[in-house]
């Protein structure tokens, strides 16, 4: 089973004004798709031919093949953490999760748009679901990832993730990652997509 690039949840030029059709045209088509090319020609007649992407990137050891796959599976996660007229506000089981973990959508907002831009590498800023809390249900985490690392490899459920690599924004900010970070925070986050996940997560929980 050869790794595929994935369509683009919506248009190329959908995010605009926030991210540009420009942007997406040199991070979908040539950043993401080269990670996935890159993935495919290093498992080509090994034993990992044919796994699924989620099992490389769990699996793999630390290097060029682990790199090409959990930047690909973390590109793929990214796309659909946006949507076209995002932001706003999340509502039930999510809203609730968010309020007790963090004190409320705002305050979330705050500490994920200070994770993202903080994070002094290139990387990566999530959302995710902490399951390792017994009969206390877990909780929701921020957490910050350097290059291609991902909250699959600790045991973390993404719900949502924000790309600061500077290939992600510097055609349409430069070097201004706070505005790209604020950008998606009030107008691209996809709660619908966050809220879906967020309960898988509850439901695989409780099986």
């Amino acid at each position: 089973m050869t790794i595929q690039l994935p369509d683009l949840p919506y248009a190329p030029d959908a995010l605009s004004p926030h991210i540009s059709e420009r942007t997406i045209s040199f991070h979908y088509d040539k950043h993401h798709a080269g990670y996935v090319k890159a993935v495919n020609n290093g498992v080509a007649g090994t034993p990992d031919e044919g796994r699924a992407l989620e099992d490389l990137v769990c699996s793999l050891p630390a290097g060029g093949l682990f790199n090409a796959a959990a930047q690909t599976w973390n590109h793929n996660f990214y796309w659909q953490s946006m949507s076209p007229g995002g932001g706003g506000e999340p509502s039930g089981d999510l809203a609730a999760a968010l309020e007790a973990s963090f004190g409320g959508v705002d305050a979330f907002q705050a500490d994920f748009a200070a994770g993202a831009v903080g994070n002094f590498a290139s990387g990566w800023g999530w959302l995710v679901f902490d399951g390792s809390g017994g009969d206390q249900g877990g909780s929701l985490r921020i957490v910050q990832t350097d290059d291609a690392q991902t909250p699959l490899t600790d045991d973390l459920t993404p719900l949502l993730v924000i790309d600061v690599w500077e290939h992600a924004y510097y055609l349409d900010y430069q070097n201004a990652r706070a505005a790209y970070v604020d950008a998606f925070v009030e107008h691209l986050i996809s709660w619908e997509f966050a809220s879906a996940n967020y309960g898988a997560a509850l439901d695989a929980r409780s099986r």
